[in-house]
């Protein structure tokens, strides 16, 4: 990391955010400046040669040490911990004339931080990137020599987004239990990034045969995850989908399928469990999620019920101070800006409370309508259902369950295990009976705006039909 064009303009305070501060140090160049490091055990270090020049643990003091200097770079660790202390503020207030005039500079190295009011308009922010694939690489490649196995292109990508620390330990990790390098193990040892966050947790995908029908929609999905494999890069790569429909009919199974299709991780991001007492803290949050799922590419991110999620967002100032509005507008930024290969996968149920800038053409790449299963789905249901729960629905009574979603169909498959199908068909009232009203409207709102993520039956029955004329 260059900072002489800085320097010579004479910048007084930069602030590196990295989540590696010593390969961040250790990358700085300031040729024609005295480089120096300090940390609250060490003092102050000469970086070139790694020497103690002065036990020197007192922050304060190293802050002031910083203004008796010329043409001299004081890079800092973990001094976020102490910026708050009014003591430190004025110090650096007191200084930064002085430390322009003498050509030096304070460089905090660390996480990503809000500054004091008083001195953030001091700091330049810089962004110090996680290892790129030449070097994730060059660190396979030493490794491999060791021990004398070939490297693995798939397992230098599956590394992208780690540390260089992290990426060392999952690529040896993979050498002890493979005897090679193996991108299953390291795409495991990666999920350490979203589980050390809290914000968000995995899932296990499932099969798409697990899915009764739906076969619009899982073609969609088969078709699409050619756009993310090596040598078509000129295809355009979705990068969002919704599926909106009636509740219970696999809506959010389809999510957990895609994941299944693509061959990639199942991220679940709860936005409602983001939002803090705080000020501030939910859109700390909701940024913190998204550069993590940026950093850990090729996954299906699954927010599920975004319609009660952003709901409130019309009303956000009114009720929660724009807490709600601050964050649907950096989600939905993200979302359309990431280049990061993620497919988002969101499910509602009802799309009227949504503001309008969600919808807008662009914002999704497909938007699904699920509908109440077909005949043909009720068979797949009935089947699927009969083996995982060992029950025993005749295969011939779809059209007694005309009207019936997926998970009505598997709730019948349990409740008949105990009281017999007969006395469990009774028991279940459909959501097509006590909601007709909604369903039909929901029906027609999306016959002119969705895609179908299934044939219709009546197009099913003409295409099983044969004529001759």
């Amino acid at each position: 990391m260059d900072l002489q064009s800085y320097l010579k303009a004479g910048y007084p305070g930069f602030y590196i955010e990295t989540e590696e501060p010593l390969r961040a140090i250790s990358s700085i160049q300031t040729p024609g400046w005295q480089s120096f490091s300090w940390d609250c055990l060490r003092g102050r270090t000469d970086i070139q040669t790694g020497r103690t020049i002065e036990d020197l643990p007192d922050p304060l003091g190293a802050v002031k040490w910083l203004g008796d200097r010329n043409d001299t770079v004081l890079v800092v660790q973990n001094f976020h911990h102490f910026i708050s202390s009014v003591e430190i503020i004025q110090e650096i207030q007191n200084s930064i004339s002085i430390w322009k005039s003498c050509g030096c500079c304070l460089v905090m190295v660390g996480p990503p931080v809000t500054l004091p009011p008083e001195i953030a308009k001091f700091f330049t922010i810089l962004d110090f990137k996680l290892p790129s694939l030449d070097e994730l690489r060059r660190i396979q490649q030493e490794l491999a020599e060791s021990v004398d196995v070939d490297i693995a292109e798939d397992a230098v990508e599956a590394a992208s987004g780690l540390t260089e620390f992290e990426s060392e330990t999952a690529f040896a990790l993979s050498l002890v239990l493979k005897k090679r390098f193996c991108a299953d193990i390291v795409t495991q040892q990666k999920m350490q990034m979203i589980r050390r966050t809290g914000l968000m947790e995995f899932w296990p995908p499932v099969p798409s045969n697990q899915v009764g029908g739906l076969d619009l929609l899982k073609t969609y999905l088969s078709n699409r995850k050619a756009a993310f494999e090596p040598g078509n890069e000129h295809l355009p790569r979705p990068k969002a989908l919704l599926l909106v429909g009636i509740p219970g009919t696999g809506k959010s199974l389809s999510c957990k399928a895609a994941a299944s299709i693509f061959g990639w991780p199942l991220i679940r991001l709860d936005i409602s469990s983001l939002k803090g007492s705080l000020v501030g803290e939910s859109e700390r949050k909701i940024r913190q999620a998204t550069s993590t799922i940026e950093a850990f590419g090729k996954a299906v991110v699954w927010l599920d019920e975004i319609d009660k999620v952003f709901g409130g967002v019309k009303s956000s100032s009114n009720t929660d101070g724009g807490t709600t509005a601050s964050m649907f507008g950096h989600f939905l930024t993200w979302m359309q800006e990431t280049t990061s290969p993620v497919l988002v996968m969101a499910t509602a149920n009802n799309l009227k409370d949504l503001p309008p800038e969600f919808m807008r053409a662009g914002r999704f790449d497909a938007m699904f309508f699920v509908d109440l299963p077909t005949r043909k789905e009720r068979q797949e249901i009935i089947q699927i259902m009969n083996e995982r729960y060992h029950s025993g629905i005749p295969e011939t009574c779809e059209n007694e369950l005309s009207g019936w979603t997926g998970a009505e169909i598997e709730q019948l498959a349990k409740d008949s295990l105990f009281d017999g199908f007969d006395e469990a068909h009774q028991t279940i009232v459909p959501l097509s009976k006590t909601m007709k009203e909604e369903i039909s409207a929901l029906q027609q709102w999306a016959a002119t705006r969705a895609r179908r993520a299934s044939l219709p039956e009546d197009k099913e029955k003409t295409q099983s039909v044969r004529r001759i004329k």
